[in-house]
């Protein structure tokens, strides 16, 4: 349930200067799914209690990272008949706004939004060309002009999905045929006012981010040539940005008083307030069980296990 175990697939018993010395290794998470999770349970041990903190006003953001290949666009958008987690949040984000209607009025608003080669372009209407990252004077990071759909219907938010995910970038290489070459960002924004207007009452303002990254790749595995092989620069560059980000929040309690820097890429740019201010993150890693995926499926668990050490102050 918690415990995965690495075992390396070039491992000789005959092998007489690596007797003592194995590669496999053991790593400890919250949660472990094997090949037969359903979305469903992935759901449930994720992000279902994300939901209530969204409406009370609070930040969710939830991460899918991997390899090329493992399945992160299936965990996050999902299939007609197997919804990923995307439909599943906004399901329950609706029926729990639809509970409190009595006592206030809310507006839900969302974007869906791809970070490729560092630049942003608006799934929902592609037309818009290259979008501007800025900071508004309270230090908020807002996409400029960018397409905000107001819904209240979770029906409609799919079909926008699915039309925002066929505009998004992919291209066949020779790891996976329907490759994410960009980072995809959807964000729902949740805006709460009670209708018995008491003095001093405020708005409550929640955002829930939730990112399907692109694959890491070795451009050895993938054989990517020309336009792939600065597609995957650049994904990997920020990817690494991000894992800077990361390592540099889980030693913030440590001896020495880590600088993290977010300018690096546009990816931990956006993601600032989700990584590292009052908000709370799943991380879903996902691994392939093939025997050619050891060194990818190793850095990933390694990164994963660093994420789990990040603690934030709100």
């Amino acid at each position: 349930q918690q415990r995965v175990v690495l075992m390396d697939p070039s491992e000789d018993p005959d092998d007489i200067l690596r007797a003592n010395r194995s590669r496999e290794k053991t790593f400890v998470f919250d949660t472990v799914f094997d090949h037969r999770a359903t979305q469903e349970e992935v759901y449930v041990s994720t992000t279902k209690s994300l939901i209530g903190g969204v409406i009370s006003g609070y930040n969710a953001t939830i991460f899918a990272y991997g390899p090329t290949g493992a399945g992160k666009t299936y965990t996050m958008l999902g299939t007609d008949c197997e919804p990923g987690i995307y439909i599943r949040a906004l399901d329950d984000l609706f029926k729990a706004l639809e509970a409190t209607t009595e006592e206030m009025d809310y507006r839900v608003s969302m974007s869906y939004l791809e970070i490729y080669n560092e630049v942003i372009r608006d799934l929902l209407n592609p037309s818009l060309g290259f979008l501007d990252l800025r900071e508004d004077p309270r230090g908020n990071i807002q996409i400029a002009g960018i397409t905000e759909v107001s819904t209240t219907n979770a029906q409609e938010i799919m079909q926008l999905l699915m039309k925002g995910n066929k505009q998004r970038t992919q291209e066949p290489t020779a790891a996976n045929k329907t490759s994410s070459r960009s980072h995809a960002v959807l964000q729902v924004t949740v805006t709460q006012q009670s209708r018995r207007k008491a003095i001093g009452e405020g708005v409550r303002i929640g955002k829930l981010f939730m990112v399907d990254l692109a694959g890491s790749e070795r451009a050895a595995q993938t054989q990517n040539r020309g336009k792939r092989m600065k597609e995957g620069a650049h994904i990997n560059r920020s990817l690494l940005a991000l894992g800077n980000c990361i390592n540099a929040l889980s030693e913030k309690g440590g001896s020495r008083a880590q600088f993290v820097n977010f300018r690096d890429s546009k990816l931990t740019r956006l993601l600032k307030d989700s990584l590292g201010g009052n908000s709370r993150t799943v991380m879903i890693a996902h691994i392939s069980p093939a025997s050619t995926s050891f060194e990818e499926s190793r850095t990933t668990l390694i990164y994963a296990y660093r994420a789990k050490n990040i603690k934030t102050q709100v």
